[in-house]
């Protein structure tokens, strides 16, 4: 501690414990700590805090009261594809590595002004040190006249004078950071300077161990400034972005991460591809108006991050050449980073589509010759039944050619008689009956002879023929018996006395017609 009797601000987390806060305490001529300023940087799981840093002062006391902001954004390397790489046939090239810018910009409010730091190296293998430049005057003196209210404000006109402040190391192995003011703009301070009567640097404040800002107090009185709140804050506000962007980490400060960015895809064209989907940052980010020429050269705009409701400018101000633009007219421009993960995650989709659309044509391929393939054996086995039915029909046909020339032969022979079998003799006694159409399911009856008077001879009798009835395809066939069944034994003596031949030689007796 220098002096407790000096303005000590010190740097200490908030009570609550926040990560994003930081609380400002005051302590003045040895009294207790209280309060002054809040220092609030942004969530960087949001999307608009990527590859970025950026800090606002807040009021302590109320939160709705926005002192200044600064928001720095990284340089990238341009890297390319190396010969070997190109070889190989790759198309993406490396990830661009960030590199910590030499200046920043510091925007002020009520009234609207932007202070641009800027590192500068220094000489025969000095530290670096950091310049920025206030002018004398800031607020516009007040007047009835409207030719006065038009006019540009103090800070933008070229005719203001500009003091310079610049920070820089106490020693090269020391921590500390000591603010002096080093020289004055205008054509007095450069006519001192042509006489010799350069005045050495004034120090205005210093940054013990970069977590304690002292001011100088005695040494304000020198310093020609209209403005000394802006100083304050612009003091506070460098040292904090100085300590976190020059003496941090830069991919942790930055929040730089090689997370590929995931591109939008339409939910009804399933895997097409779309533009890149950047949400909407005017939440978050609120574009400023367009930078007053300072010292006759034009500064361009900046985005700053603000989580307070934007201040409005005064109506007396008049920028020249200020274009109100719309709210979200245009999404912020990406930066190399982004830019490259979108070139990268658009060229793997890119890959991903042309590997889906060569499987897919693959597999049409395999399908085709699979249904080809299933085409042949159907065709194969449509010729082979139809072979059969072919040799079946061949057959066929030669089987009923046969019948036909068999029917046609039988056609033109004569029709012959059914043979019948042979019939036996018949003695003049056997009288054949004539054969009537009979029903073939009726069995016909045998007529009897008519009786005659011619006396028969016991013997012929029974040797009379009988006649008998044969069913045959024609209806009925008459058949003399030969009289074997019915002819008698002849009678034998048993002494051999008889003789067969006496029996014709007997002399039938006459038997009588009455009797």
């Amino acid at each position: 501690m220098l002096d407790e009797n000096l303005p000590i601000f010190f740097i200490k987390p908030s009570p609550g414990n926040n990560p994003l806060q930081s609380t400002l305490y005051l302590s003045h001529h040895g009294s207790e700590l209280e309060p002054a300023y809040t220092l609030r940087r942004p969530d960087p799981a949001l999307h608009s805090s990527k590859n970025g840093y950026s800090v606002a002062l807040f009021d302590s006391y109320n939160p709705d009261v926005l002192y200044a902001e600064v928001l720095v954004r990284p340089e990238w390397t341009q890297p390319t594809l190396s010969a070997a790489e190109q070889r190989r046939g790759e198309t993406v090239p490396p990830p661009p590595q960030p590199i910590i810018p030499t200046d920043f910009v510091i925007q002020l409010y009520e009234p609207d002004q932007q202070v641009h730091v800027k590192q500068k190296p220094g000489s025969w293998g000095g530290s670096p040190f950091w310049e920025f430049e206030l002018p004398q005057q800031t607020f516009r003196q007040p007047s009835t006249s409207r030719l006065d209210r038009s006019r540009d404000d103090p800070a933008a006109s070229v005719t203001t004078p500009m003091l310079t402040f610049r920070w820089k190391k106490d020693g090269k192995l020391s921590k500390d950071l000591v603010c002096t003011l080093t020289s004055k703009s205008g054509k007095s301070d450069r006519g001192r300077r042509k006489n010799g009567g350069r005045e050495p640097d004034i120090t205005v404040a210093l940054f013990q161990r970069l977590k304690d800002v002292t001011i100088y107090e005695p040494n304000l009185s020198r310093v020609d400034l209209e403005d000394p709140k802006g100083l304050e804050v612009v003091l506070l506000l460098s040292a904090a972005a100085i300590r976190d962007v020059f003496f941090g980490n830069i991919r942790e400060v930055f929040n730089i991460t090689q997370r590929p960015v995931t591109l939008a895809t339409g939910e009804s064209s399933g895997k097409s591809n779309s533009a890149p989907s950047i949400p909407a940052l005017g939440a978050v980010l609120r574009p400023l108006q367009p930078d007053p020429p300072i010292n006759g050269r034009s500064v361009s705009g900046n985005t700053i991050l603000s989580s307070g409701p934007p201040p409005q400018a005064p109506r007396s101000q008049s920028i020249p050449g200020a274009r109100p633009e719309a709210a979200g007219s245009r999404p912020p421009r990406a930066d190399a980073l982004t830019q490259w993960q979108i070139d990268a995650e658009t060229t793997r989709l890119k890959a991903e589509a042309e590997a889906e659309r060569r499987a897919a044509e693959q597999a049409e391929r395999k399908e085709r010759k699979r249904i080809k393939k299933m085409l042949e054996d159907e065709e194969r086995e449509r010729r082979r039944r139809q072979a059969e039915v072919d040799r079946e029909t061949e057959r066929l046909k030669r089987v009923f050619r046969d019948e036909q020339r068999a029917a046609e032969q039988m056609s033109k022979r004569p029709p012959q008689q059914p043979q019948q079998p042979p019939r036996p003799p018949q003695s003049s006694s056997t009288r054949l009956v004539p054969l009537q159409p009979q029903n073939p399911y009726v069995r016909p009856q045998s007529v009897p002879p008519p009786r005659t008077h011619t006396p028969v001879h016991p013997s012929r009798a029974h040797a009379q023929p009988r006649v008998t009835f044969a069913p045959g395809p024609s209806g009925g066939i008459v058949r003399p018996d030969d009289g074997r069944r019915t002819k008698p034994k002849p009678k034998r003596s048993i002494f051999g006395l008889r003789d067969h031949g006496d029996e014709g030689r007997r002399v039938a007796r006459k038997k009588s017609s009455l009797f």
